[in-house]
């Protein structure tokens, strides 16, 4: 579209027929082309190379005359990537660009080959380029018409995105343009850089524009020098308008930035390689004052130590500022400066301007004349005002120039030896407006169309445009003199060296200083004081740069062979991220040298940008933490930024003042690896002066690589003996994250130990020096080999221990044969699969993106041949981490997918509302280690790191998400649900599945809980817990490094942290967020009684009546699923017709009953109310996208069936159990179907009779257990079923659908989302558990109990649990212990064992043992299976019942205590059943101790746990205890005793410096809480002790119990704090 300046309505409208619609923002055209406007296709043919057309012009009004009426389109399909059209004039011959410099053609382009189609629309014409690839439209020239006239020709060009770059020359304020309606001016012009959209130097015609992140980009360049502009539009959009010639285009494709730069070198020349000096510092001034001057700014820079190749001289040295001449006044002995310099290893340059001084006497002017170079006017020689004054200007185009150009740079040269030329002014610039007379007036000086220029005029500082050139006018030539002045200056070479040559437009890289005269001083590095902090900053990062040379050399020699940047945009590298496309403050040397300078005065801290690769810093050599995010880089006044990219190796030398001494330096290495430890590079090496070394190839060309532990310097070309016989002798290699050892130098087909050499292990270098024998142009390779202690080995293949090296090899990991139990044989290398980047510190947390990388497997590892694919594949490719600090002592640090959601546990968590504001209070310091990725969480009292995830190995697949860690000591407690031999867990290569499951206790086999959750003691007996919140089958794997790995197969990685610092604090901790452990009711904390296998209510009556007259004390009566007809929930048994009656009986007299139920419900009933109203709310577990139920198989039998017990379970499941659904517990409608049916159990509403009037409910079977594996039928998903990776868990070669529900059954959340039981699974026992405990309350109005067998984090908030169906065996007494230390910790201090063992047959002294041991759980139960001997305390003989009655009676003395325990544990998160550690956390002895344990504080238990054992060794920490049976007390120091255990005792010991409230104990706590309450007060050594007793009426809903929705009724209670303070005598 064209602007019309000044354009009114009406001279828009009727004089030029356009559109008009003015908008607010001036810079959009007012007045625009209509779409019908420019050129129609007469003709249009496919010819041998491309597409030609005939265009006519269509019937428009003309804009600036002289419209063109039949043009001619002609298009070449040039190469794959490459395209050119013209558009030119039919009949006549207009001026074009001379293509001497662009590579012309001689064939075309097989279509087929082609990675672009074109389209040409014939009215009006158009054109649209196509990438094949993706059929993206990259240009199409239909968004505005074709213009063609004598002297305005115009098109435009709809592009595929708004990243545009280039177009030159000016001072552009950023990198990537602005597309909001700028013009740029393109006519080459001697101005000022300044701001503004000022024409300056050079004319530059070429843009790229970048399409997406692919990296695919385009080019376009328009060969034309007239004076044109080029405005850019946010369509996005581009229209070139030029004066003059021809539109001739070349499309360039490619599919990076860098690529499309290639291309466009390929057409219009590539970079000349420079001489190595001209890469040196290099000095200029305007004015030194003279030769005296000029020396001693050399000496004082020679002085001061500062590298210095080249010193500039500027026209200061000139005679009246005339090219060749010396002002030998000022300047006198130059010729002998310039020797001195040589001598010294240094080049001079001198500048020169094309104004030749017209004076007659001046021989370059008269030689001129002579042989007629100078530009032509009307008049004669054209004349201008240049720096001597009145000058004229040679026709460089002219081949008459060049001889006579020679001869004036040769004839000098004689006189002063230069080593190369600085051309100025070659902007055909002159210093008045015009030539010495007024320019005429005409088309050529005065255009019908001006572009947006400087001055508005072409005729500013320059000469007039009709003045005439060998190769037409100056009106079209303009913008190529400069061009053809260096193109002359280069023919001249003034030695056999290479002359360099320098325009207006310096060379990349180029390190120059200069000042001019109005400034009053110096700037050389020198100037400011030897001491000065600006020189000693120049001369480091100086030899910097000479160290680097011969990486920037290099860069120059693929520049000039393959047409590479030198000096690169971040864009052009990191294409893939879209930061880096407007990053214009920083930039980089090639692929690998991050360059971040300070560029505004008075900071010393600056915004950059690290893009998304590893970068060390080149001074200290570590691997920075930053990658792929904007930073606050500090930068103080002596320092830049530089970072090397991991990846590549860059050569280098030992730097010396000059680089002709460098270049007899040693050569060295330095290799920066990437995350696969792999890196490449190239070094490039010649003369470094001498011309067409590349044509002749006369050099050497070394390619580097490090792979495999090998860094491999291989020749691909050997033409080059350097004279100074150099050598590699120092290689530096970074990023070595293990120590290296076994070093072997190979060359000439020798190996040789390499034995000098250092590792660093805290910036992970590895130095190598003092090699001897790598000559230059000699091919080595040095070797090394990478140790892994097997303390640091992490399993790569935990699924099978006994894994081959090819299996191991093929999942990308290392393999090594062992004999040690447990070390893996195959293992993760330390090259990480994610790189973390944007790490954000925010006051609130941090946040940061983890980034898979690519190939992340090991070269060494991946020398194995991949036959098949590795199962556990699937990774998510973009990852976030938070790191939240909820509280001074609470943690959450989450990893996840943004991008698509996945499953996440629904268990609402106590989290505060709002994050914590700042750190600074907090216990904890959080860092992010980035390379390799991991998290640090150090102690801030202590700096112990407590969590240090960068370990090898973080996986984050569809279907495996593996984390490491380190620990911070070999004191791990925790992870359940499974039986442990000991508290303290094993850390000797142990793996542990947690998955919900109907499986007795026994040794590594998960259960029926999972408790994803450790506490970790620290060397100094600080204490910290950590919670996975994933409910996912998972296992653990602790190995001594100390380690822990998790592995789960889905949901996301959701830690939380709480830092204690006690033990008891972090159970403390803990409880706050999932949930304080309910309140249980007084008479819970009595004995209780229960057994499966009741044959009838007759029987429970006999029991009581037995333990009634045996005077035991006793509680609670359970009733197992013999209560039920046919095991149906909610039914009575004909067999216990009377339970109702006889429960309101028994709870006369103060009895309490518990009721077990299940989850299942059958199907095979008719007027089954459960069942039936399940259906009609859509309670059951359902197929996915499906109305059908999944079947399984549980308890209830079929209706009308004899069971013959006698026949094996399997065969019994077959022909006897019925059809049974499961209830959704997590689905909304589930809860309140539940409460129903609970409400009409407590009261039957049909037949009241069979109302049971229980206080409480006991659920089993919840894990859920099914007894087919996943259903009646079958699963039908086998990858969830069977998943790639089976944790480690009991029966894994049967699936995850073992004993229990397939995977894909659909449950629904609360919030209607969908879900599948494989996410779920391990949560079913807790989405049961809180509504019934809800109902339980809601039908008694008391508060009531449930106990639950299968729990999850929080479901101690609504539920206790016992330890499942153990056996009846002396090892299960320790175990007990074990167990319920580890349900403390879980926040489930309800529990217990069942007493004297479900499974088999109790033996008598163990059964008197366990019923002393159970008096102490806080649930006490006896309970054992149908089928085994009677075990409650009366069925044995008096003496067992004496034993059992003393030692209850002791317990129910304590249970003032007791109570007061549960209810801190419910207002405070205390502990019941406590370890001695969480006491005596002091003492590294209670540790390690299981087989003791404490109620609260003051209690110690000390039982038997083994056969025929009459003494105990029992340890006692430092205090005063005294026996509870005796009241005797003694101090300890913490000592082993042993201690007297007679059939009838257990060892309970008070703890001095405490006050026990007890009661008189009775046959139940409905009598003996009538009774009175007295006080143990056990004094400490100092005679102080203090207690508390909480009471109430021990079974009202109190507001503390309540959930919020509930209404805030509550009942009275009194907490008495008592404390005895002794007095003097």
């Amino acid at each position: 579209m064209n602007k019309l300046r000044m354009s009114t309505r009406d001279v828009c409208r009727w004089k030029y027929r356009c559109c008009w619609k003015p908008v607010a923002d001036t810079k959009v055209p007012a007045c625009f082309f209509p779409k019908n406007w420019g050129y129609e296709v007469s003709g249009l043919e496919n010819t041998s190379t491309g597409l030609k057309a005939q265009l006519k012009k269509l019937s428009t009004p003309s804009h600036f005359g002289n419209d063109i009426t039949d043009a001619l389109f002609t298009a070449e399909y040039q190469t794959a990537n490459r395209f050119h059209f013209k558009i030119t004039d039919l009949n006549e011959v207009r001026y074009e660009v001379s293509h001497e410099n662009i590579n012309l053609m001689t064939g075309t382009a097989d279509e087929s080959t082609l990675s672009y189609s074109v389209e040409v629309t014939k009215m009006p014409f158009s054109i649209r380029i196509i990438r094949k690839s993706n059929s993206k439209v990259l240009l199409d020239t239909g968004i505005g018409p074709l213009q063609f006239a004598e002297q305005y020709l115009q098109l435009s060009f709809r592009l595929p995105s708004s990243n545009v770059y280039g177009l030159g020359e000016h001072v552009h304020q950023q990198y990537l343009h602005n597309m909001s309606w700028n013009t740029w001016p393109i006519f080459t012009r001697d101005a000022t850089p300044t701001e503004g959209m000022a024409n300056l130097y050079g004319a530059h015609t070429f843009f790229l524009c970048l399409e997406d992140t692919s990296g695919a980009s385009l080019g376009v360049f328009l060969l034309n020098s007239n004076a044109m502009e080029a405005t850019l539009q946010p369509a996005p959009a581009v229209t070139y308008r030029t004066t003059g010639g021809i539109l001739d285009f070349y499309i360039f494709l490619g599919n990076t930035p860098e690529q499309v730069v290639q291309e466009y070198l390929e057409v219009v020349g590539r970079p000349f390689l420079p001489s190595y000096w001209s890469l040196g510092f290099q000095l200029s001034r305007r004015d030194y004052g003279g030769t005296k001057e000029l020396r001693e700014v050399i000496e004082r820079n020679r002085k001061a130590g500062i590298p210095y190749d080249v010193q500039y001289s500027d026209i200061d040295y000139m005679d009246g500022k005339k090219d060749f001449t010396i002002d030998e006044q000022t300047y006198p002995n130059l010729p002998d400066l310039a020797m001195d310099l040589h001598d010294n290893g240094q080049k001079y340059v001198i500048i020169l301007n094309p104004g030749i001084f017209k004076n007659l006497t001046y021989e370059a002017y008269r030689n001129g004349s002579q042989s007629r170079v100078w530009i032509m006017s009307s008049s004669g020689f054209a004349v201008g005002e240049s720096y001597p004054g009145e000058s004229v200007f040679p026709d460089f185009s002219n081949p008459a120039s060049i001889p006579w150009w020679t001869q004036q740079l040769s004839e000098f040269y004689s006189r002063l030896e230069f080593d190369g030329v600085w051309i100025e002014m070659d902007e055909l610039s002159t210093l008045l407006q015009g030539s010495n007379v007024k320019c005429d007036s005409n088309n050529l000086n005065y255009p019908p169309f001006t572009p947006s220029v400087l001055d508005g005029s072409l005729l500013v500082g320059t000469l007039c445009m009709d003045t005439e050139f060998y190769s037409g006018l100056h009106y079209d030539v303009h913008s190529i003199y400069g061009y053809t002045m260096s193109r002359v200056t280069d023919f001249h070479k003034t030695r056999e060296e290479d002359q360099d040559q320098l325009s207006s437009e310096s060379i990349p890289s180029l390190s120059r200083v200069e000042n001019m005269t109005v400034f009053i001083w110096d700037q050389d590095p020198a100037a400011f004081g030897l001491d000065s902090e600006l020189l000693k900053s120049s001369r480091y990062y100086l030899f910097a740069r000479y160290t680097l040379l011969p990486y920037l050399y290099t860069l120059f020699y693929r520049a000039h062979t393959l047409g590479e940047t030198v000096a690169r945009p971040l864009v052009h590298e990191f294409y893939q991220d879209p930061a880096t496309w407007d990053v214009h403050e920083q930039f980089l040397w090639g692929p690998g040298l991050l360059i971040t300078p300070v560029l505004y005065e008075g900071v010393d801290h600056i915004k950059a940008y690290i893009p998304d690769a590893i970068w060390y810093d080149i001074d200290t050599e570590l691997a920075i933490e930053w990658r792929k995010q904007f930073v606050d880089m500090p930068l103080p006044g002596d320092k830049i930024g530089l970072h090397l990219r991991g990846g590549y190796i860059f050569p280098i030398q030992t730097p010396n003042t000059t680089t002709e001494t460098s270049r007899k330096n040693p050569l060295g290495l330095i290799v920066a690896l990437d995350h696969k430890r792999e890196a490449k590079g190239q070094l490039y090496w010649d003369d470094g002066v001498s011309k067409d070394t590349v044509l002749e190839k006369k050099y050497v060309l070394y390619d580097f690589s490090v792979t495999s532990n090998r860094l491999q310097a291989k020749i691909i070309n050997n033409n080059y003996v350097d004279p100074n016989d150099l050598m590699f002798t120092d290689i530096r290699i970074w990023g070595m994250d293990k120590e290296p050892s076994n070093l072997n130098v190979l060359f000439n087909g020798n190996t040789t130990p390499i034995s000098s050499y250092s590792y660093i292990p805290s910036t992970k270098v590895l130095i190598i020096y003092g090699l001897t024998e790598l000559k230059l142009g000699q091919e080595f390779s040095i070797e090394w080999t990478l140790a892994v202690s097997d303390l640091e080995k992490f399993n790569c293949f935990p699924e099978d221990p006994a894994v081959s090296e090819e299996s191991c090899k093929q999942r990308g990991c290392l393999w090594e044969p062992t004999t040690t139990p447990g070390v893996p044989t195959c293992f993760y290398d330390t090259i990480p699969q994610y790189a973390a980047s944007n790490v954000q510190y925010q006051p609130t947390g941090i946040t940061m993106d983890l980034t898979l990388l690519e190939d992340s497997t090991s070269a060494r590892a991946a020398a194995a041949p991949s036959v098949v694919s590795d199962p556990l594949s699937g990774k998510i490719s973009s990852l976030k981490l938070s790191v939240i600090y909820h509280t001074e002592n609470m943690l959450q640090f989450k990893i996840y997918s943004p991008t698509n959601k996945r499953y996440e546990v629904p268990v609402p968590l106590n989290i505060p509302a709002v994050p914590l504001g700042s750190s600074e209070d907090c216990l904890y310091n959080v860092t992010v280690k980035t390379n390799p990725f991991g998290l640090q969480i150090r102690r801030k009292s202590s700096n112990t790191v407590i969590w240090d995830s960068q370990l090898p190995g973080f996986t984050f697949n569809e279907m495996l998400l593996s984390i490491s860690t380190r620990l911070p000591s070999q004191y791990i407690y925790g992870f359940g649900e499974t039986e442990h031999a000991s508290f303290r867990r094993n850390m000797s290569w142990n793996m542990w599945g947690m998955f919900a499951r109907d499986e007795p206790p026994a040794y590594k086999k998960n259960s029926y809980g999972v408790h994803p959750y450790y506490m970790a003691l620290e060397d100094d007996g600080n204490a910290h817990g950590v919670l996975l919140l994933n409910s996912n089958a998972m296992d653990v794997t602790l190995q001594p490094t100390p380690a822990l790995t998790y592995r789960t197969t889905g949901g996301i990685l959701d830690f939380y942290m709480v830092l204690g610092p006690t033990p008891e604090l972090v159970t403390q901790q803990y409880t706050q967020l999932v949930g304080r452990p309910a309140m249980p009711p007084y008479w819970a904390l009595g004995f209780q009684l229960s057994r499966y296998g009741y044959e009838s209510d007759d029987e429970i009556a006999s029991l009581h009546e037995a333990m009634e007259a045996a005077q035991i004390p006793y509680d609670v009566q359970h009733v197992d699923i013999d209560y039920m007809t046919r095991k149906l929930d909610f039914t009575l048994s004909p067999s216990f017709q009377n339970l109702g009656a006889l429960i309101n009986q028994m709870k006369t007299n103060g009895m309490k009953f518990i009721l077990i139920l299940d989850p299942a419900i059958s199907g095979n009933e008719t007027n089954y109310l459960p069942f039936t109203r399940g259906q009609e709310n859509n309670v059951f577990i359902k197929w996915p996208d499906s109305n059908d139920i999944v079947w399984g198989k549980v308890w209830p039998d079929l209706p009308n069936v004899n069971v013959d017990g006698s026949l094996d379970h399997e065969t019994q499941v077959k022909l006897y159990r019925a059809y049974v659904a499961f209830p959704d517990f997590l689905r909304n409608s589930t809860a309140a179907w539940w409460k129903k049916e609970i409400e009409e159990l407590y009261s039957n509403p049909r037949e009241p009779q069979k109302s049971l009037k229980f206080d409480g409910l006991w659920l089993d079977m919840n894990e859920p257990s099914n007894f087919v594996d996943g259903s009646v039928k079958g699963c039908r998903n086998e990858i969830l079923n069977k998943p790639p990776y089976i944790p480690y868990l009991e029966a894994r070669d049967r699936g995850l659908s073992s004993k229990t529900l397939c995977m894909e059954s659909e449950q629904i959340l609360p919030d209607g989302s969908r879900v599948q039981h494989y996410d779920v699974h391990n949560l079913y026992g807790w989405s049961q558990t809180r509504p019934t405990y809800e109902a339980v309350q809601e039908v008694t109005g008391q508060r009531g109990i449930v106990i639950t067998r299968s729990t999850f984090p929080s479901s101690g908030r609504w539920a206790g649990h016992w330890l499942g169906d153990n056996t009846a065996a002396w090892d299960q007494l320790g175990k007990s212990i074990i167990g319920m230390m580890e349900f403390s910790l879980f926040g489930i201090p309800y529990t217990g064992a069942d007493i004297c063992g479900f499974f088999g047959d109790a033996e008598y002294e163990m059964c008197i043992r366990w019923m002393q041991l159970g008096a102490f759980y806080p649930f006490s139960r006896n309970h054992n299976n149908a089928g085994t001997r009677r075990q409650d305390p009366v069925a044995w003989n008096s003496a067992f019942e004496e034993y059992s009655r003393r030692v209850l009676q002791t317990r129910y003395s304590l249970l003032p205590y007791l109570y007061t325990l549960m209810h801190k544990a419910h207002t405070e998160g205390s502990t019941v059943v406590r370890p001695l550690l969480h006491e005596f956390t002091n003492d590294s002895k209670t540790w390690d101790i299981d087989q003791q344990f404490m109620l609260g504080p003051a209690i110690l238990i000390s039982p038997v746990l083994e056969s025929n054992t009459f003494e105990i060794l029992a340890y006692f920490p430092r205090a005063r205890w005294y026996d509870h049976s005796t009241g005797s007390g003694q101090d300890s120091t913490g000592d082993w005793q042993i201690l007297a255990a007679p059939l009838d005792h257990i060892n309970v010991h008070v703890r001095g410096g405490y006050i026990l409230p007890w009661q008189e104990p009775a046959r139940n706590t409905y009598y003996s809480r009538q009774n009175f309450v007295g006080l143990t007060v056990a004094l400490d050594d100092k005679g102080e002790a203090e207690g508390q007793m909480f009471w109430d009426d021990g079974q009202s809903i109190s507001k503390y119990d309540l959930t919020p929705r509930e209404p805030a009724c509550h009942s009275e209670h009194r907490v008495i704090e008592a404390q005895h303070v002794p007095v003097g005598p």
